[in-house]
């Protein structure tokens, strides 16, 4: 039997597990991951702490499986996508990396905005402007750190640089680089003229060549194999874009017909399409994992990490409090207190520097009433992401959703009556590591498509119906929460004057 390792970097812990060719998971190892936080809108890593959690992960892998390292075939990272993770001309650590929730080009951003630049990259890039883009962050940079600016050897994000520290190999991975505004969508290139429009020419030469998700990208050196107890010389694949390497695994496809609900730090809303359409609202596409196929996504920091946050602040304590907490708002009628939340903790979707907080709460209202509003909060939030992508996918009817909420029926439940859609909840739980995971197979030549490795490795879902009655109190109470937002946007604008 052969085997292969998914690496999952995501925002709160670094995930390795060992799956055999026929998707089974062998094992799962994994380590909190720590993010500096030093100054407001400041949201970094340090490279080689990150190094170490993954060399701890794939040690505590082995160790724990007792498979021959030689029978691993392939190796393949799922991470968070944008940021920045720089090396120097020598091929070094450049300064922490930089996450995709960093919001220090905010002023830049609203500079870019007002001068009109989205639309003008839009046609090229297919992408929006926003303060997590490679673009904006490395423009900060040049404006604030020049030294730090003129030593850019290579541009990586995450997976990239994870991939480097494995292989030393330096690249960028296809579905993570082409939503980054450094590349032409249409071509499937960089464009030099897009630096030139952010004042970044300079840093032409710092950017990798880019490797698809199946494509080998080098292999595993010596001292990693010291470190890790992997074999030297095992395949390394490009990897996957966390919300790609979603998708591959909810099965959603070009038909058009699902989407895939992402509830993680971030709210995002995909699909998949052969096509770009020119819509009202200017759509995220990225290249996908198939060849000649889009992802096109909705996406904001504004989904279950707001209720994760509440639940640290108040001292709860994992699963046992969480179960505890599903009782008290599944007690209580749907929709029904006047308590709103808007969950802007970690950025918003309706606006750039608006802020998070409650309205409504009275001496009557419980814990339960209060937890009930941050999931309905976040329900929101990605509503509104949702409304946007049924005008792209009129067609969808089914929601295939991942992450830890997916795991509770009473949330799940509030979300199919709000929207009035079919929610399918896989049975997995490792997304990030079996969708990398299924992209080394193919590299390594264990399916020959995508396609062929999704199919056979198809997994079981459970479906939860919409409850028609309660489809009219979510929809009224959501118009509320989009008045408040609006509320809440007027506020900001007035101080900021």
């Amino acid at each position: 039997m052969n085997y292969y390792i998914g690496i999952d970097s995501g925002g709160t812990f670094m995930k390795a597990a060992l799956f055999n060719a026929k998707g089974e998971q062998q094992g799962l190892a994994r380590v909190s991951a720590s993010v500096i936080n030093d100054k407001q809108g400041w949201v970094e890593r340090d490279l080689d702490a990150l190094w170490s959690n993954a060399v701890t992960v794939i040690k505590q892998l082995i160790g724990t499986t007792q498979v021959d390292p030689t029978a691993i075939k392939g190796l393949s990272i799922s991470a968070q996508g944008k940021g920045v993770y720089l090396l120097d001309k020598q091929g070094k650590n450049l300064g922490y990396g930089i996450m995709s929730s960093d919001s220090r080009a905010l002023p830049i951003v609203k500079q870019w905005l007002a001068e009109g630049k989205a639309q003008e990259i839009y046609p090229t890039t297919l992408q929006t402007l926003w303060t997590g883009h490679p673009v904006s962050i490395i423009r900060w940079i040049k404006e604030n750190d020049f030294e730090r600016y003129n030593q850019i050897g290579a541009v990586l994000m995450s997976h990239d640089y994870l991939r480097y520290r494995l292989t030393g190999e330096v690249a960028a991975e296809l579905t993570n680089i082409s939503e980054s505004n450094f590349f032409n969508s249409i071509t499937g290139q960089y464009d030099k003229s897009l630096l030139e429009t952010f004042g970044i020419e300079e840093i032409w030469n710092a950017l990798p060549p880019v490797v698809t998700p199946q494509q080998q990208a080098g292999k595993v050196t010596a001292q990693v194999a010291a470190e890790t107890g992997l074999s030297e010389g095992t395949p390394v694949f490009g990897g996957l874009f966390d919300v790609v390497s979603t998708a591959v695994c909810s099965g959603i496809n070009s038909s058009e017909e699902t989407l895939n609900y992402v509830m993680g730090t971030w709210a995002v809303t995909s699909g998949i399409s052969k096509q770009v359409t020119e819509e009202s609202h200017n759509f995220v596409y990225g290249h996908y994992a198939v060849d000649g196929e889009y992802i096109i996504h909705e996406a904001s920091p504004t989904s279950a990490g707001n209720y994760e946050w509440f639940a640290d602040y108040l001292g709860e304590d994992g699963e046992l409090n969480h179960a505890e907490n599903q009782a008290l708002v599944e007690a209580l009628e749907p929709a029904s207190s006047s308590i709103y939340f808007i969950p802007f903790l970690y950025g918003s979707n309706a606006g750039l520097g608006l802020k998070s907080g409650f309205y409504g709460l009275q001496s009557h209202h419980t814990k339960g009433h209060t937890i009930q509003a941050i999931w309905e909060g976040i329900l929101f939030c990605h509503n509104v992401h949702l409304e946007r992508m049924r005008q792209r996918f009129p067609k969808a009817d089914v929601l295939k959703v991942t992450g830890g909420p997916s795991s509770s029926l009473v949330w799940m439940q509030m979300l199919a009556d709000l929207t009035g859609l079919t929610v399918e909840v896989s049975s997995l739980d490792e997304t990030g590591s079996l969708g990398a995971a299924m992209v080394a197979m193919v590299g390594a030549g264990e399916f020959t498509s995508l396609k062929e490795c999704s199919d056979t490795l198809a997994t079981g879902s459970k479906r939860i119906y919409p409850n028609r009655d309660n489809y009219q109190r979510y929809q009224k109470k959501f118009k509320n929460y989009q008045r408040l937002v609006e509320l809440f946007k007027q506020f900001e604008e007035e101080s900021d004057v």
